[in-house]
């Protein structure tokens, strides 16, 4: 009887250790399940929430010191309404006038500039 015993602990003793991992598995993808639960399907544009520099999650623009080149296109705009990017490189001796683009788009979000046609004018 004892050797019955034996082998049968053996036997349960055996599968267990067979049985252990996929168990471990199954509590592992109960949690992510779980975690999944309460996240809507929607895509999502942009970075992954939570994934901002900063302690504020808000985005600050760096701003240099003494004039930038917002500023004086600023200026060139309100001197000369419906002006474009091409003719305000040209205004401002630069070449390729590419990087303006980028400057132009910052006044656009600032709310200090509006597109009208190809020009742009102050507001």
């Amino acid at each position: 009887m004892a050797d019955f015993l034996a082998e049968k602990r053996a036997e349960i003793d055996e599968r267990l250790k067979e049985l252990r991992p996929l168990h471990e598995e199954f509590l592992k993808l109960e949690r992510a399940k779980a975690a999944l639960d309460g996240v809507d399907d929607r895509p999502r544009r942009g970075r992954p929430r939570g994934s901002t520099s900063g302690s504020s999650g808000t985005r600050r623009r760096r701003r240099r010191r003494g004039g930038t080149r917002g500023d004086e296109a600023l200026a060139l705009i309100r001197q000369n309404p419906g002006v474009t990017v091409s003719e305000l490189a040209r205004m401002m001796n630069i070449d390729p006038p590419n990087y303006l683009y980028r400057v132009m788009a910052n006044l656009q979000a600032d709310g200090a500039v509006t597109k009208q046609g190809k020009g742009y004018v102050a507001t």
